[in-house]
């Protein structure tokens, strides 16, 4: 038999999927004839398809040393360096290929895979457009867009280009799943039901699908149909912790959504309504219940703090931090700022306040409020392209900005900052908290949470103000313990004098290159730090500490672990470090 031959039966073999015996016959032709790149290119993609890519390499690499412009086999060897872990070689070979053929569909497609791995959604994007105003019926490529497209916040956009895959390729499971997703998180309840339920009909044990459609009848309020589904979901995922904490809250909002009786009930049963409605963003109907409550017991603390809550995640932050600011109020304005129970440093830093308060006339020593005033400009839009594409191209998503605010902004927050009387909350370590409930709300940080959703918007997308709080330190104490917080984007940001800070290189943050787990629960993800740091040495996690400067800001995955830097700071009250953190949108799932 020729050597033609031989290469005809190996060539048929491999294409009737008899793997073990078209590689035999390769090898004898290969034994037997010079170097040849079609051989070797075949017998990379049969050893590609059996899932053998470090051998599949080596044969691309013979190939292309015959051929060095395949634009096939280098296609093909940019998908087998990104299947072994390093996407950025990869990027490489789809560039050589693109160079050689521009716009070549398969390059494209498996280049916009490789910088979606690399977290460079929006180049993913213009990959996937390249390739589709080329190859308009490419299903995977159009699924794949709206993937992404999802992930950078664009909903609407990722539901069109689901669709577009869906015309081309009716019966994809995960294609609906993501588009249920999607319409989920736009508050689009029956069609990201029916969504749910397509994906079910063509994969009926898809425990996402279940979960989803838990969640879908959740926002519709049909509770005991999302109990159904989320039981479902735990029969295929048993002892799924997502699951079941969506499945607790749904049982206590069952009870929560009974009849209000008109009776001295009526304010507690309000209150649980709202805060379901809370969890659901259902945020007009919290909005009603909390109203309801407060006509019942109009200086309520938990109406008033949750209602500044709502009105800060659905973007009517100034009027959420003008609540914030009433209850502060009325709950802080009788009381002594100092409490002969007050560990010794913050009796320390009220007695540095008071002289401060002192020095500009002050001599009123109850609670205080600085107006904390609006100012023409407060987030500073230089660089705002340049940060957004470091944000999109960072693995893990984190990037610094410096000159965050303007002056004008930095020096009212000061002021408001050193003058108020808000630094009621005592921590171990030695730092004082000031939350919006206890004044730390003003016209001026509402100006700042909207504008960085402004300036930034790849970075914050359309998340509402979850939380925000400002700390204080003492000079000669440890800050902030290693967590990970309960939201999507975490802003963190620091506003003392540049030269408090005794040593440049320390004083700021540690953040670390590995995510909580989606199934550790609050309490262990945010203060259990025996465990964070046990999770951080099996995954052989490295840290990414970022120095003290004034008016820099960090911003990062809030699922991120991080913790407070070394402090080593002056004396003296306007020395004190004080960090600022914003904390937008919602982790996957949080139980309340």
């Amino acid at each position: 038999m020729t050597l033609q031959m031989l290469l005809n039966q190996a060539v048929a073999l491999h294409r009737e999927g008899r793997l073990a015996e078209a590689e035999a016959l390769y090898r004898q032709v290969l034994a037997q004839s010079p170097p040849n790149f079609q051989l070797q290119y075949r017998l990379a993609l049969l050893q590609h398809q059996q899932q053998r890519p470090l051998e599949a390499l080596e044969s691309l690499r013979a190939a292309l040393a015959v051929d060095p412009k395949s634009v096939e086999a280098l296609v093909l060897q940019g998908m087998l360096i990104a299947a072994v872990g390093t996407p950025q070689d990869a990027l490489a070979s789809f560039d050589r290929a693109l160079a050689l053929k521009p716009d070549f569909p398969d390059a494209l497609y498996h280049r916009a895979l490789a910088l979606i791995a690399l977290g460079r959604l929006d180049d993913a994007v213009t990959d996937f457009d390249r390739m589709l105003a080329a190859t308009p019926d490419a299903a995977g490529a159009w699924g794949n867009r709206g993937v992404v497209l999802q992930r950078l916040g664009r909903l609407a956009a990722a539901i069109e280009s689901y669709d577009r895959a869906l015309a081309l390729l009716p019966n994809h499971a995960q294609t609906w799943l993501n588009r249920g997703t999607a319409l989920q998180a736009q508050g689009r309840f029956p069609e990201a039901l029916e969504s749910f339920d397509r994906t079910l009909k063509l994969a009926p044990r898809h425990a996402k699908a279940w979960t989803g459609r838990g969640g879908a009848l959740m926002g519709l309020q049909r509770l005991e149909e999302a109990l159904e589904s989320f039981d479902q979901a735990l029969a295929i995922m048993p002892g799924d912790a997502l699951v079941l904490q969506q499945r607790a809250v749904t049982e206590k909002a069952i009870e929560t959504l009974k009849d209000i009786p008109d009776d001295e009930n009526a304010l507690s049963a309000w209150q649980a309504r709202a805060a379901f409605q809370q969890i659901a963003q259902r945020f007009d109907d919290a909005l009603a219940a909390l109203d309801k409550a407060l006509a019942l017991a109009p200086d309520n603390s938990e109406s008033l703090t949750r209602k500044g809550a709502v009105l800060c995640e659905m973007q009517r932050t100034a009027e959420g931090m003008a609540v914030y600011r009433h209850y502060a109020q009325v709950m802080l304005g009788q009381e002594p700022v100092t409490l002969e129970t007050d560990p010794a440093h913050k009796r320390r830093h009220d007695s540095e306040q008071r002289d401060y308060l002192f020095s500009i006339g002050v001599n009123d020593l109850g609670f205080r409020l600085e107006p904390g005033a609006r100012v023409p400009i407060a987030v500073n839009p230089t660089n705002a392209e340049r940060i957004a594409r470091r944000w999109r191209e960072s693995d893990p998503q984190i990037v610094v900005i410096d000159n965050l605010l303007t002056e004008d902004a930095l020096e009212g927050l000061r002021r408001f900052c050193w003058g108020s009387t808000i630094w009621r909350r005592p921590y171990k370590n030695g730092y004082l908290g000031a939350m919006p409930e206890t004044g730390f709300a003003c016209p001026l940080l509402a100006q700042i949470a909207d504008e960085l959703r402004d300036v930034f918007p790849t970075i914050i997308g359309t998340h509402g103000l979850r939380r925000t709080w400002g700390f204080k330190y003492d000079n000669s104490l440890s800050g902030i313990p290693m967590h990970a917080d309960q939201a999507a984007v975490n802003v963190n940001f620091w506003i003392a004098p540049e030269d408090a800070n005794t040593d440049p290189e320390s004083g700021g943050l540690v953040v670390w290159d590995k995510k909580a787990p989606l199934d550790w629960d609050f309490a262990r993800y945010n203060t259990d730090e025996v465990a964070i740091r046990a999770f951080l040495a099996e995954k052989g996690a490295k840290p990414i500490v970022v120095p003290h400067r004034a008016n820099r800001a960090v911003v990062f995955d809030s699922d991120l672990f991080h913790e407070t830097d070394t402090i080593r700071f002056k004396d003296g009250y306007q020395n004190r470090r004080i960090n600022v953190t914003m904390l937008y949108g919602r982790r996957a799932f949080y139980g309340g």
